[in-house]
């Protein structure tokens, strides 16, 4: 028998909760040096922290997600930040009218406000490989019956360094199951199924994953075939 361990947490206390980890951070960027002139903003939206702002060089957003995302209650960090003044090339995939950020290139299969081209996320992507910093898969992968070949096409198009970001219903939730065009179910072991595939598949790295109750997410960045395996003690931060 599997015991459903989580309860979602109420509204108020997700914003308790928010409230917390953004003099948290406060916090630690006043005191942390490593943080000295790193003009990155952070907000924190039900456990999810949004970056936003700009970084001089890829080393100091890694330093920030890093940081950031050690914080207990932390379940994702999503960012748009500007490296060395470029701005990032951000790709919501299936996003209808609800981009994650609007200044995101929308792809979906139907038109709809926030779409800016439309693509059948069950093949090929029509995106150039390694041309890509972030990727956002919201409430997607539930919906296709093969979504590892997405995933395999978001680690093509990703640039070394880039990060795909999920968030889907967790399979314990009654969102997983109530919406009939789900056709996966899905939950935080499923991340680490993905990061623990055999040799020859795009390899994955997690940055970070978790679930709140209601959903599953995930922030990871493609590995090379010559990278090492993450540690064990990393795994175990996210997984059982």
């Amino acid at each position: 028998m599997v015991a459903l361990a989580r309860t979602p947490s109420s509204g108020e206390r997700l914003r308790a909760v928010d409230g917390f980890l953004a003099e948290a951070f406060a916090d630690l960027a006043k005191h942390d040096d490593r943080l000295r002139g790193v003009a990155v903003e952070v907000r924190f939206d039900r456990g999810v922290a949004h970056l936003t702002g700009e970084v001089a060089d890829p080393d100091q957003l890694r330093l920030v997600r890093l940081l950031v995302g050690q914080f207990d209650g932390v379940l994702a960090v999503w960012s748009r930040v500007r490296v060395g003044g470029r701005e990032p090339i951000v790709v919501d995939l299936g996003c209808g009218a609800a981009k994650q950020y609007p200044e995101n290139l929308g792809l979906d299969l139907r038109r709809a406000d926030g779409v800016d081209a439309q693509a059948d996320l069950s093949g090929p992507l029509p995106i150039a490989d390694n041309s890509v910093d972030v990727i956002f898969t919201v409430h997607i992968l539930e919906h296709l019956i093969d979504f590892l070949a997405l995933v395999d096409e978001c680690h093509r198009v990703l640039r070394p360094g880039g990060v795909l970001h999920i968030m889907s219903p967790w399979w314990g939730h009654v969102n997983a199951v109530a919406d009939p065009t789900h056709v996966r179910l899905l939950d935080v072991q499923t991340i680490k199924g993905i990061c623990s595939r055999p040799p020859g598949t795009p390899r994955w790295y997690p940055l970070h994953a978790g679930c709140d109750g209601a959903s599953i997410f995930a922030d990871m960045t493609p590995m090379s075939p010559d990278d090492p395996e993450p540690a064990a003690s990393h795994m175990a931060r996210f997984f059982d």
